[in-house]
């Protein structure tokens, strides 16, 4: 195994085995050993990353280690960042569903759960105002994800109609923005 797939495997195991919160809260840490520690990707190319991760099927953490791993070193590259991802979580589900038993009336376990809620909120809140940010949202624009979460929570619209009716806007508007360029010139 090369240096690079040992290196992207144990960053990736690394990630996944000391965030809590799931994906969303992993994108600080994999934006800062991806991005700026090791230098695999430029923060231009993750924010894509993020935005083609989010809509594939599948888990997002997974998804986006795969799409790393697949720019570093193809297919060998992909399975190496994805089993570094997905291996902490197996082991720490495994650990649990032998040992639940043992500790799942424990009141100090439900309050240490209770307490690490408010926690994940901020880690997956965090991120997502850092994506705004980069993704250049402003006052003509923050009503796009402002509707789309209240057609999600309140009207039950399917998030895949969502990101549907997002990438056709979005092809539209910048096709509309081309042709008024082009008219410029």
């Amino acid at each position: 195994m090369s240096n690079l797939y040992w290196e992207s495997f144990r960053t990736f195991f690394k990630i996944g085995m000391f965030t809590l919160g799931g994906g969303y809260a992993m994108i600080p840490l994999i934006e800062e050993e991806v991005v700026n520690r090791h230098q695999w990707v430029s923060k231009d190319e993750m924010l894509d990353l993020i935005a083609i991760a989010q809509s594939c099927p599948g888990v997002f953490a997974i998804n986006i280690s795969i799409f790393i791993g697949y720019k570093l070193r193809k297919t060998q590259g992909a399975i190496a960042t994805a089993l570094g991802t997905a291996l902490p979580s197996f082991l720490i589900i495994l650990a649990i569903a032998i040992f639940f038993h043992q500790f799942e009336d424990n009141k100090v376990i439900a309050a240490m759960f209770k307490g690490i809620r408010p926690a994940v909120v901020a880690l997956i809140a965090v991120p997502t105002f850092n994506l705004g940010r980069r993704a250049q949202l402003n006052w003509l624009t923050i009503w796009i994800p402002i509707v789309s979460a209240l057609l999600i929570w309140l009207m039950g619209v399917s998030p895949i109609w969502i990101i549907i009716f997002a990438g056709i806007g979005g092809y539209l508007w910048g096709k509309m923005r081309n042709e008024n360029e082009g008219m410029k010139k």
